[in-house]
């Protein structure tokens, strides 16, 4: 079990001090910010907790002081007692006006002072200096009253306050305006619910040894839900800061995706009516994987090719287009999915009818299929219907 400790426990250092680093940018310039303040003061002390829950580091603790089971109460008043504090504070200065979260911040504090006084007298009242180091310390103290009581405390004052911040995320998860604050929040309470297992899992210790029942056959859970829930607490209370950055790095992504699929469809008809590019482009494969301002690029590339559709209009075939759905709907195709096949067909053909005689034309000028410019003004829909006109474009037979 000390071997799996020894490498869960430090990666979930790790993961407080990466959260630390990333947030503590932020004291700059919100240095009056109570919900920072606390939510860092909450990863420095889970830092420190599990920095001592690593079996080798907390023996060293013990061997320099020479105080039996002091690093067993650092793990306890670090990650118990103050961390779920501070989590609290930040959560509350987040979704309560300044006033009332001053007050809960307050009543928070005061309860977690209380309980670790309590803790520190019955580990006092224990004797741990008389009665040797216990590796496992609360499993194997908790046939002691003395011990019982300070583990119930332990896990009272850290269960209530994963209760507290599950119903908190829970309640305001619901109405937060924010897209990544709502979606920090529940995730803040995944992390909880899972500190809660381990609290749940602490406290059977009790009935556990009372029963004659060795605790320690099941301490393969503590690690594991230890694991889950700050990963999941370090990634939802960080969410409201990094979560507007990868939505536009998302959107981003997208977009140049989106530009990459348009690009033989654009090729194709701006090379008919050159005219219509307003920055003509370096034909270089380079340029085209680096297109710079992907945003203005994806834009000026659907200008382009509705601009290049609706000068193509004039050589379309109303007979050509007839037997392109006639034969779509024989392959099964319905809905948007035939109609994209229809308006590809028609746009080639207009290609080779351009091609063979600039200065020919087929129709009368009226467009044979559905006007490609949609009159809902949604350049989101827009995209994507060009997007399914040049993917059926560029699966069209070659003949």
């Amino acid at each position: 079990m000390n071997g799996v400790k020894g490498v869960v426990f430090p990666l979930c250092t790790a993961i407080c001090l990466l959260v630390l680093l990333y947030k503590v940018r932020d004291i700059r310039v919100h240095r009056n910010d109570r919900a920072l303040l606390a939510l860092l003061m909450a990863f420095s002390c889970t830092a420190v907790s599990f920095a001592l829950s690593t079996p080798s580091v907390s023996a060293a603790v013990d061997a320099r002081t020479g105080i039996p089971n002091l690093g067993a109460l650092g793990i306890h008043l670090f990650g118990g007692v103050a961390s779920s504090a501070a989590t609290l504070i930040a959560i509350a200065y987040w979704v309560h006006p300044p006033d009332v979260a001053r007050r809960k911040a307050i009543r928070a504090l005061v309860s977690s002072g209380l309980c670790a006084a309590v803790m520190l007298t019955m580990w006092f009242v224990d004797d741990p200096a008389g009665a040797g180091r216990a590796p496992h310390y609360l499993l194997q103290q908790a046939h002691r009253a003395p011990g019982a009581v300070y583990l119930l405390v332990y896990v009272t004052a850290f269960g209530s306050g994963m209760v507290e911040i599950i119903r908190l995320c829970r309640r305001f998860g619901r109405v937060a305006g924010r897209q990544w604050l709502r979606r920090g929040l529940y995730t803040t309470g995944i992390g909880a619910a899972a500190y809660l297992v381990y609290c749940i899992h602490r406290a059977s210790a009790v009935p556990a040894v009372q029963l004659g029942l060795d605790p320690r056959r099941w301490e393969l859970l503590t690690p594991l839900v230890s694991g889950i829930g700050i990963a999941f607490l370090a990634v939802g209370l960080t969410m409201p800061s990094w979560g507007p950055a990868a939505s536009e790095w998302h959107r981003k992504v997208r977009n140049y995706i989106h530009y990459q699929r348009l690009h033989a469809l654009w090729r194709a008809v701006t090379e008919a009516h050159p005219h219509v590019v307003l920055e003509p482009q370096h034909p270089s494969p380079l340029f085209r994987a680096m297109p710079g301002n992907i945003d203005y690029r994806l834009y000026r590339e659907v200008i382009e090719i509705q601009d290049g559709l609706l000068a193509l209009r004039p050589y379309m075939d109303s007979e050509i287009t007839a037997r392109a759905r006639h034969s779509a709907r024989q392959e099964g195709l319905s809905g948007a999915a035939l109609q994209a096949v229809v308006q590809a067909t028609a746009v080639r053909q207009a290609l080779r009818a351009r091609h063979a005689g600039p200065g020919l034309s087929t129709g009368e000028g009226l467009p044979a299929v559905e006007p490609y410019v949609r009159g809902s003004g949604d350049y989101g829909a827009e995209v994507a219907w060009l997007l399914s006109v040049a993917r059926a474009f560029s699966n069209l037979p070659s003949h």
